[in-house]
């Protein structure tokens, strides 16, 4: 399996998931084009558009920055062409960029939901909107990280707001598999077994002890490239536990994904 010359555009890839997705597909020696909001360094948030291009470069692949907030439907046409252009047309779009806070109904703040609406939920859709026309020349994938559609109240109880905009990612793809069927598009959505050890988890979902109950952003980044290595549909319509897919792979040895190898790990939201 190789994503070599392939082009993956992939939103929110300065830093977490994102970053190690496209610097996994740059060993093949593929096409990143890295959009995200962040071409400044951030006070607490390491990474910018630009640091990964040079990450993606040194790691053998190809890298394409693009300043891009994915709440604007025109800048997102116009990158995606700009993408095309650059590379040839696009394989594939990874929608990573997300937002969240976990907080009820009571006390979330309406703009807070907007956010998250708009990043999480409405971006899927912009986003795919966009990228179709090259991925129709493609046969290529979507591949949004959204979770399984778990309807136990425990997961809406005390952060409805959140798990609505996550589950209405998923049931895009669910809807683009049928939608896109007859254009050879494969559409899935992935999600964490365990919580990753990224800046939202660090800094917005559990600090520092949960850090230590992680995996390595490389176990989704590993996973996803699986599935974007696979072709005519044969993995498309799933909503994908990063696990399940690499043991579906052979891959039985998850130790070496840990965070800290002493800490017990922690299963991520929406997963039992």
């Amino acid at each position: 399996m190789s994503l070599h010359g392939k082009t993956l555009f992939i939103t929110g890839a300065s830093r977490g998931i994102g970053r190690e997705i496209a610097l996994r597909a740059a060993r093949d020696g593929a096409n990143i084009v890295i959009a995200a909001k962040s071409a400044e360094p951030h006070a607490k948030l390491p990474g910018t558009i630009h640091s990964v291009a040079a990450e993606v470069e040194q790691a053998g692949g190809k890298a394409l920055a693009l300043q891009v907030d994915v709440r604007d439907e025109h800048a997102i046409k116009a990158a995606m062409a700009q993408a095309a252009e650059y590379f040839g047309g696009i394989d594939a779009l990874i929608n990573n960029a997300g937002a969240i806070k976990l907080v009820g109904v009571e006390k979330l703040d309406p703009k807070r939901f907007d956010l998250m609406f708009q990043i999480n939920t409405r971006a899927v859709m912009v986003c795919s909107q966009a990228a179709l026309p090259y991925l129709k020349n493609s046969q290529g994938h979507i591949l949004s990280l959204s979770p399984p559609l778990n309807l136990d109240p425990k997961w809406f109880a005390h952060y409805g707001p959140y798990t609505t905009t996550k589950y209405g990612m998923s049931m895009l793809t669910l809807g683009m598999h049928e939608e896109f069927k007859k254009y050879g598009i494969s559409v899935n959505s992935l999600w964490p077994k365990t919580v990753i050890a990224t800046a939202a988890i660090e800094f917005e979902a559990g600090g520092p002890a949960v850090m230590k109950a992680a995996r390595l952003p490389a176990v989704m980044a590993d996973a996803a490239h699986a599935i974007l290595s696979s072709s005519e549909r044969s993995i498309s319509g799933r909503l994908l536990i990063d696990e399940e897919i690499l043991r579906e792979h052979g891959v039985s040895d998850f130790e070496h994904y840990r965070y800290d190898p002493a800490g017990k790990l922690m299963t991520d939201l929406f997963v039992d």
